[in-house]
């Protein structure tokens, strides 16, 4: 079995012009890539026989070089790899010829790009090359595997063949050992089997987080501008009719942002605020909430084995999913039979989550129970056996989502007849206080006219919304349609604060904002978000402000006037109605 090279992972690249891999090098070590940057195609085939997880290279350096020495390693390689290449191409060079399309062929295991490429789209390109190549890793590893446990049973039964002519006393011994070792291979095949039954699910699951966190992005986006154009009806129209519609729409966007908080929540793409909470004292906090919800058919049972550790959650995340939990118990039961809910520190399962304290929060029904085809599915957000108008489907993926996003998991025992076991896993309290979070506004404050803002956003109806706001509080307002325009328009309009969105084609709100500190430095600066990175803007938010989307008007006025340092509470006209 081979064993693992420090440099299995590391990224080459080859880009012999300027300081393009320099800056390729700089791009991918902010996703905690390893890379190292060769000179020249004879280095590159040199460190490649010397490991490495990918290569990226520059179209231009595999002009007029001799492929021999690479091309005779990658025939030797064994038949668990494929050695993965980035080709970068020049805009202006086009797709290559059929001769140069077939000289990059030679390396086998291509992928292209062309440039030029905004950083993101490298980091993707070399997560996924990297990610296929840990696969090759895995690969190999089971190979070996394998056949150490062939040599294994070849040994064995080479042994029962020499110990069959002696004392069948010790046949029988040796019987018993091989019977023996061949459990173990069975149990290990088989657990291999769920194991890679459990990372198909995993990935499944992670696809259809990245796919509802843009779905989510996008509706914030629908619905800050709706929002914004009713706040705007309710402040500027004297009829009352209209301002009585308006009310509703209003009121069906905030419904509107429930849900994308859901979605959120599934994507774990949504702030928690983790702190220490007592697992008896969330169930005090639901306990009358849940009698409410489910009916006096339905007996509750609570229980806290002790000692039991404090776990690190979000109350209000938390309380709702175990209210979700008792309202799908509920309607699986038809309204009639038992619901426990069951606390006890507990070591999870092989697999699950790595090791650590943890404490099982189990909600049980004596419902019908579910079919192991029904319980991969259960988790997907939209997903419902409910009748059409009975439910959404967002339940149990805010459950997933919150687990996972609260470095915990969550998962689902069932078999048909002998009811339902949801467990959500939650990591106990380390002792760590958690930051604190700002204080929000209990009163809005109306924005002053007179400051000069600079809107960024890539959503011309968002932006139209964002600017026709602040122009009613009376402000001057400039316009950009990405970063970069923003970087342009600074000096030109000197504004007295930024507000921006993060998600946006070219730089990010968060580049953005470093970028524009080095114009203006201490300029104030609100990112607007209805789906993003919180890693990344946390890394550069400082006390600057996060808006999320969709927003209020009240709450547009609260942050530009805590963002210019402007006090005094005072209540916008929207607020009067």
């Amino acid at each position: 079995m081979k064993t693992a090279s420090p440099h299995d992972e590391r990224i080459l690249i080859l880009a012999p012009r300027g300081r393009d891999a320099e800056v390729m090098c700089s791009v991918l070590a902010r996703g905690s890539a390893s890379c190292d940057i060769v000179h020249d195609f004879s280095s590159l085939a040199d460190a490649v026989q010397g490991g490495a997880g990918m290569a990226i290279v520059a179209e231009e350096a595999l002009h007029e070089v001799d492929l021999g020495p690479l091309h005779a390693w990658l025939a030797r390689q064994e038949p668990w790899s494929d050695f993965p290449f980035v080709i970068l191409l020049a805009k202006t060079i086009g797709m290559p010829p059929d001769g140069a399309r077939a000289r990059l062929e030679e390396l086998g295991n291509i992928i292209l790009l062309e440039r030029p490429l905004n950083a993101q789209t490298l980091r993707s390109a070399a997560t996924s090359a990297l990610r296929a190549r840990r696969r090759q890793y895995q690969a190999r590893d089971l190979l070996a595997d394998r056949e150490r446990d062939a040599a294994s049973l070849k040994q064995s039964r080479e042994d029962l063949l020499s110990l069959n002519e002696t004392l069948e006393s010790r046949i029988e011994e040796r019987t018993r050992a091989l019977a023996q070792a061949n459990d173990r291979l069975m149990n290990e095949v088989i657990e291999r089997e769920r194991v890679q039954q459990a990372m198909v699910q995993f990935q499944k699951m992670e696809a259809v987080g990245r796919l509802t966190g843009g779905i989510a992005h996008d509706f914030n986006n629908l619905l800050n501008v709706v929002q914004g154009s009713m706040d705007l009806i309710l402040l500027l129209s004297k009829d009352e009719v209209a301002k009585q519609r308006a009310e509703i729409a209003r009121r069906a966007c905030q419904r509107g942002a429930k849900l994308t908080g859901q979605l959120l929540a599934f994507a774990r793409n949504q702030n928690l605020d983790l702190r220490q909470a007592g697992v008896g004292a969330l169930f005090d906090g639901v306990r009358e909430l849940v009698a409410a919800s489910v009916g006096s058919r339905v007996k509750l049972r609570f229980e806290v084995e002790e000692p039991c550790a404090s776990v690190a959650a979000d109350a209000n995340q938390m309380e709702m999913a175990l209210l979700n939990l008792a309202i799908n118990a509920r309607d699986a039961m038809d309204g009639n039979g038992e619901i426990s809910f069951h606390a006890a520190n507990a070591r999870p399962p092989d697999g699950l989550l790595p090791a650590g304290d943890y404490v099982r929060i189990a909600v049980s029904d004596t419902g019908p129970g579910m079919t192991p085809e029904l319980i991969a599915k259960v988790f997907e957000p939209f997903f419902t056996t409910k009748a059409v108008g009975k439910g959404t489907g967002l339940g149990l993926s805010q459950v997933y989502g919150m687990a996972r996003q609260s470095g915990g998991a969550a998962r689902i025992l069932s078999q048909p007849g002998l009811g339902t076991t949801v467990e959500i896993w939650l990591r106990a309290w380390d002792g760590l206080d958690a930051a604190e979070p700002a204080d929000p506004p209990t009163a809005a404050t109306q924005a002053r006219p007179g400051a000069r803002i600079l809107v960024v956003e890539d959503d011309n109806f968002v932006r139209e919304s964002m600017v026709s706001l602040l122009e009613a509080f009376g402000h001057t307002v400039t316009q950009a349609a990405d970063g970069d325009a923003a970087l342009g328009e600074l000096q030109r309009a000197r504004p007295d604060l930024i507000i921006t969105d993060y998600l946006m084609p070219g730089i990010t709100g968060a580049e953005l904002m470093l970028r524009a500190r080095q114009v203006f430095p201490g300029i104030p600066m609100i990112i607007a978000t209805g789906y993003a990175d919180m890693k990344a803007i946390e890394q550069v938010l400082g006390s600057d402000i996060l808006l999320r989307k969709p927003f209020q008007l009240a709450e547009l006025a609260v942050s530009v006037d805590r963002a210019l340092g402007r006090g005094g509470p005072l209540v916008p006209p929207v607020l009067r109605h």
